[in-house]
């Protein structure tokens, strides 16, 4: 237990310490380690294999995990061990849904998980799914701010206390607020529930917990920083310095980190590694109190799986490639032929072309739900960064690929004014282009799934304007938009719960809900398999009308081949956010690369009386293409010693 606001001598001071080393060194029965072993957002994986892509994920999988933690309780047999959730969703989990137990949770069992906090997507399915698998997990279920409605009953428990030889430990639990949200078009898979503020729930749940406990965790479906208004990890930590550790997930994030005294962990996705905290505590009378805390993420890169593991869910590996690989059509041609926009490689590493420009792949996704939503207008996202079609067989896998998550389709009525408010909104994931700047870049606080790309209209981006003032030149059917009139909109079920947030559409607005008509087949991968097979008869040829563009950035700027050489031979690196989660979150800038000396750039510097049309005249050029070229707001608008690229 963590003692505050006590003034203690200097005697005690050092007599204490001594103690402590001494205990610590010897190892006395009056000390203890206890050691917390946790693992989130493993979503499906069992083997070390993706099954969208039928190939094998060196750092991924419970089997993985199980060698780890039987390292680990071999050192510790009392160790705890505990998953914050997002466990039975993806990597063609949905496949045993209909089981009595999913083999998520049989996994779970096996391996003598402690705890299973929920996370956001055990609730993308019926809660019959849910409450089965729920009742079926050997430990405790936990979650401290979902209730029952109306009443002051936790759906499950929202916090466990163990005794770990004299020891005593509360883990609380907590999954984001935003279910309602995320599944508005589906309120079955929360029936009877409402989820509360993590952050008053967590000051109440600390109150119940009050004079039980040695040590406070938390296992918290919640990353570092938080979002759509509820907070993070770090805020719970600064606000809340009885924990001593907190245990984190959703956000992905391989992280660690400590803020007020609170050690911060999360093991990244799918298995990346086992969080591991080891907690000294020294006995004081009746309590103990905690000494240190020290963190570590285990990676399982090169960790074998766990034989006993493989053997019995050899059946769920087995039947999730045979899935994988049921042919469903033929494509006659690579989707998109280079997927990076610099390199052209298939794996990402600098920024994808599919958010640069319009592609077939996301034309595709919007041709499908326009088509069973019969709307006007469809938007949709781009999950996997690498998303492509290649030319041979069209098999269910590739449909994963190309659509990561099970979400289904809905149809709204939106007007056009609410329409353009959408569009500014997902164009704010772009950050404003800077004088200077030869590439696009992303905004580093926006997940690359928040920005959807529009079919049915015609548009274009204005990158060197703010966010919100971006949208430019809109039609439908070669008409203006109408901001009175009523558009037939098509998006997913997620998104269709943050239009509702944003208050631009309501629940009386849905015209069309692909769950309600069709239940599990009606998940926007299922519709594309369909349209592949009834509409286009199994064949598939990339097309992509080009309906929408970047402008005022200079694309052909004559700068590029060299320092796109940079980056590819890896004497420049795209920038990626602290998280790791987001890449290309700052533009490559040739003033920049010019002071760092990495490349030499050809400039002129305004003097007094100059004008942008004259020196573009001087140096051959449009005084419209040097300002492109430049970056520049306002071509008008040239200040003494300001500095103007030129060609090279």
């Amino acid at each position: 237990m963590k003692r505050t606001n006590v003034k203690i001598s200097l005697l005690i001071v050092l007599m204490l310490v001594l103690t402590t080393f001494f205990n610590v060194a010897m190892a006395d029965s009056a000390d203890a380690t206890i050691t917390i072993l946790q693992t989130s957002d493993l979503h499906g994986r069992i083997y070390a294999h993706d099954y969208a892509t039928d190939s094998p994920d060196s750092d991924a999988g419970l089997a993985k995990i199980e060698t780890l933690i039987k390292a680990e309780k071999a050192k510790n047999p009392d160790a705890l061990l505990i998953d914050c959730g997002d466990t039975v969703q993806d990597n063609s989990a949905e496949l045993f849904n209909d089981l009595p137990v999913h083999p998520m949770i049989q996994a779970l069992n096996k391996m003598g998980y402690d705890i299973w906090t929920l996370g956001n997507h055990e609730f993308n399915f019926e809660k019959s799914f849910l409450d089965r698998n729920i009742a079926a997990f050997e430990g405790t279920v936990i979650s401290a701010n979902i209730y029952k409605t109306g009443t002051d009953e936790r759906y499950v428990d929202g916090y466990k206390i163990f005794d770990v030889n004299g020891v005593k430990i509360a883990v609380v639990g907590m999954t984001p607020p935003m279910i309602p949200l995320w599944e508005a078009s589906a309120p079955s898979h929360f029936a009877g529930l409402e989820f509360k503020d993590v952050v008053e729930e967590t000051e109440k749940v600390i109150g119940e917990l009050e004079g039980k406990y040695d040590i406070l965790v938390g296992a918290y479906h919640i990353g570092p920083d938080g979002e759509h208004g509820y907070e993070g990890m770090e805020y719970i930590a600064e606000n809340f310095p009885e924990f001593d550790v907190i245990f984190g997930g959703h956000a992905h994030s391989k992280y660690q980190k400590e803020v007020n005294g609170v050690k911060l962990i999360e093991p990244g996705k799918y298995g990346w590694a086992l969080a591991k905290a080891e907690i000294q505590v020294v006995k004081n009378g009746e309590e103990y109190d905690v000494v240190s805390v020290t963190t570590e993420n285990i990676e399982t890169k090169t960790v074998d799986e766990d034989q006993e593991i493989l053997d019995t869910f050899k059946f769920v590996h087995d039947q999730s490639v045979a899935d994988a690989n049921t042919v469903v059509g033929t494509i006659s041609n690579d989707f998109i032929l280079m997927p990076d926009y610099i390199t052209g490689e298939a794996s990402i590493s600098t920024m994808p072309t599919s958010q640069i420009k319009d592609t077939s792949v996301i034309d595709l996704i919007n041709e499908v739900q326009m088509f069973y939503s019969n709307s006007d207008v469809s938007s949709a996202a781009l999950f996997n960064f690498g998303s492509n079609l290649h030319e041979g067989q069209f098999k269910k896998k590739d449909v994963a690929y190309i659509y990561k998550y099970p979400n289904t389709l809905v149809g709204v009525n939106i007007t056009g004014e609410n329409l353009l408010k959408y569009m500014e909104w997902s164009a704010g994931y772009y950050n404003t282009t800077k004088p200077g700047d030869i590439t696009v870049s992303f905004n580093k606080d926006i997940r690359g799934y928040n920005y959807d790309m529009f079919s049915g209209v015609d548009y274009e981006i204005n990158l060197l304007k703010e966010a919100g003032n971006r949208i430019e030149n809109v039609t439908f059917n070669g008409e203006a938009i109408d901001p009175t009139k009523v558009y037939k909109l098509s998006i997913n079920n997620y998104r269709f719960g943050t239009l509702m947030s944003l208050g631009l559409v309501t629940m009386d607005d849905k015209y069309y809900d692909s769950y309600e008509l069709l239940q599990d087949s009606g998940r926007i991968r299922d519709l594309i398999i369909k349209y592949t097979v009834e509409e286009k008869q199994g064949n598939l040829a990339p097309t992509v009308d080009n309906n929408w563009k970047i402008t005022n950035f200079d694309f052909n700027n004559p700068y590029k081949d060299s320092v796109f050489a940079l980056v590819k031979s890896g004497d420049v690196a795209i920038p990626t956010s602290e998280d790791g989660r987001t890449s290309n979150v700052e533009a490559l800038n040739l003033f920049k690369l010019k002071d760092e000396n990495i490349i030499k750039l050809n400039y002129y510097t305004v003097k007094t009386g100059d004008v942008l049309w004259k020196i573009a005249k001087n140096n051959g050029m449009t005084w419209n293409d040097l300002a492109q070229m430049n970056g520049l707001n306002n071509p008008n608008l040239i200040f003494p010693s300001q500095q103007i690229i030129l060609p090279q």
